[in-house]
């Protein structure tokens, strides 16, 4: 029998061939998720470029410019930059941590360059403005939300020199990161530009159609956050309620907890509101084209009684019909259905087949019918509403009506036919009011760690800020929470004098909420304490833009125009 020390022997040959066969792998250097083709940098600023690699590791780091003629995919030398003559290589050395950063001299605007880092390389960069452009709804909303008031001018416009990279969603309440997710930069051409902010976005064209300089937008915005949400512990130091309260969330346990809970009690509700649906279950479903609703309780849709038991608003699901005559020659197109906003969330038939459904109340309802759908004569539409606890209704002055649209082809004109007026309305299932929900979004520092702290060696030239909405109830306090957050980027950029320029908010609420429109206008002489009080602040004027029916107004060209005008005028 062999003794034990030649089975060892045996094995350790073994290992040494799997060793030796195996292919090596070399390290590889790693770039900030920021970093991407098409990226923009900012001009006349020193620009860092960092990232990670193994201990010890060399990085050779090249800034070339593209030849001219030949294609973004070209590259030629380094030409003389202004501030400065860029070298032909920079060498960085990865610290004990595998970090690693060079800075680039100040540069003129221009372009396109690539990027070399060790055997990565990045295409068609830009140097020009870059703007951080953050807050809530009303800075994330994207172009796709207000093509109602400008859809042929931004389908005739391509700008390849501006560009937007989106910051993705994401919270941390332990510290500040260094990365984010993978995103990446997109420019304004008719592929992308529906998912850009719709501020940034005209912001950007006015600006550009003055200077002629590439425009960088970075899109870190979330709706419904608060302000404190982006600051940092650090930058809170004087406002410990919102310290103590990012302290519960650092258990991640906890978090994962609540969640499950969430979900758990949802599923219940949901369950529940699905089984006590008649109108899901009858042998003939309440949404069926040949449904008889003769019975059923004719309502105007805009009345402020058939959502309600009497005194106070009925949650669950309501189920609400109406019939349309369509004329022979509209039957063969295709067809939009709009049905305005609505609250909560719809699910919506045409003639007993599914055309579409949202989740929440501030979205337009914009829903295609296909064509071969509508017929000759009585059409149905049936919607079935939920609410989570509030008031069902219809939101008034919106477009409620299905339209067909233009075909050039035959010469038809656009046609239309209105939903508004009359409906029959049945009560489905009456729920109680449905389950909170935590948005862990909303609590304090919890963005800045994530979605501004991976930021902040990336220059920029200053930040559009479109936010207060989620603070109005607060807004004693306003005025310190937001110069707190300036005085915190500015420390987290290094960059004393950013200047920021902060959107007043929009007019909003009927005329007859009193209550509401003056918490409303107070929080915008909130606003402008700050603007008046901190250096290199601008309040950009909004009130006169709003909706009274809509917190996310459509007219985000007037207000971008607005901003530019601020920025070109600090620019002389």
């Amino acid at each position: 029998m062999k003794n034990i020390s030649y089975y060892k022997f045996r094995l350790g040959v073994a290992a040494l061939l799997i060793l030796c066969s195996a292919p090596w792998v070399e390290a590889k250097v790693k770039l900030p998720a920021l970093f991407s083709d098409g990226m923009v940098l900012q001009r006349e600023q020193s620009v860092k470029v960092w990232g990670t690699a193994d201990a010890g590791e060399t990085v050779e780091v090249k800034f070339l410019k593209a030849s001219a003629g030949k294609g973004k995919k070209a590259i030629g030398q380094p030409q003389a930059l202004k501030g400065g003559k860029l070298k032909n290589t920079y060498t960085a050395t990865a610290d004990a941590n595998g970090r690693w950063s060079i800075t680039l001299p100040p540069m003129k605007a221009g372009g396109p360059y690539l990027l070399q880092v060790n055997d990565l390389q990045l295409k068609d960069l830009l140097i020009g403005d870059v703007w951080l452009c953050s807050g809530q709804s009303n800075m994330e909303l994207p172009v796709r939300r207000v093509t109602d008031m400008f859809a042929d001018e931004v389908a005739s416009y391509n700008n390849e020199q501006i560009r937007q990279v989106v910051v993705p969603k994401t919270f941390n309440f332990h510290a500040p990161q260094e990365d984010m997710p993978q995103t990446s930069w997109k420019a304004a051409t008719q592929e992308n530009v529906m998912s850009f902010s719709a501020l940034a976005y005209f912001f950007a064209k006015a600006v550009y159609e003055k200077t002629g300089v590439p425009i960088g937008l970075i899109n870190s915005s979330w709706g419904g956050t608060p302000v404190e949400a982006w600051t940092s512990e650090e930058g809170l130091k004087d406002f410990p309620l919102y310290i103590n309260d990012k302290r519960q969330y650092e258990d991640d346990a906890y978090c994962a907890h609540i969640k499950k809970v969430e979900g758990e009690n949802y599923y219940r509700w949901n369950r529940s509101l699905y089984l006590g649906d008649a109108g899901l279950h009858e042998a003939t479903p309440w949404y069926a084209a040949d449904y008889d609703d003769s019975s059923w309780k004719s309502i105007d849709m805009f009345s402020d009684s058939w959502g309600t038991n009497g005194l106070n608003p009925i949650g669950g699901s309501h189920w609400l019909r109406k019939d349309v005559e369509i004329p022979q020659e509209w039957t063969n197109r295709e067809a939009t259905l709009r049905l305005g906003c609505m609250i909560d969330a719809d699910s919506v038939y045409v003639n007993g087949k599914f055309v579409g459904s949202t989740g929440y109340m501030y979205p337009p309802r914009i829903y295609k019918i296909p064509a071969g759908l509508l017929k000759a004569g009585r059409n149905n539409v049936t919607v079935r509403l939920i609410s989570n606890g509030g008031k069902p209704s219809f939101v008034p002055e919106k477009p409620y009506k299905i339209i067909f649209a233009e075909d050039k082809a035959t010469g038809t004109t656009q046609q239309e036919v209105s939903l508004e007026g009359k409906w029959k309305y049945r009560l489905g299932a009456p729920m109680p009011n449905a389950p909170s929900m935590m948005f862990f979004c909303y609590k304090p520092v919890c963005l800045y760690n994530a979605m501004i702290a991976p930021l902040q060696n990336y220059s920029i030239r200053g930040v559009v800020w479109y936010q207060g909405e989620s603070n109005v109830s607060r807004r004693n306090e306003y005025a310190a929470l937001l110069t707190a957050m300036m005085a915190d980027w500015r420390r987290t950029f290094n960059a004393p004098d950013l200047p920021f320029y902060i959107v007043e908010l929009a007019d909003y609420l009927s005329k007859s909420d009193i209550g509401g429109r003056k918490a409303w206008a107070e929080m915008r002489s909130e606003q402008a304490k700050v603007a008046q009080t901190n250096e290199h602040a601008v309040l950009i004027k909004n009130s006169d833009l709003g909706e009274w029916n809509d917190i996310h107004p459509l007219d985000k060209k007037t207000l971008g125009n607005r901003v530019a005008d601020a920025v070109l005028e600090d620019m002389q």
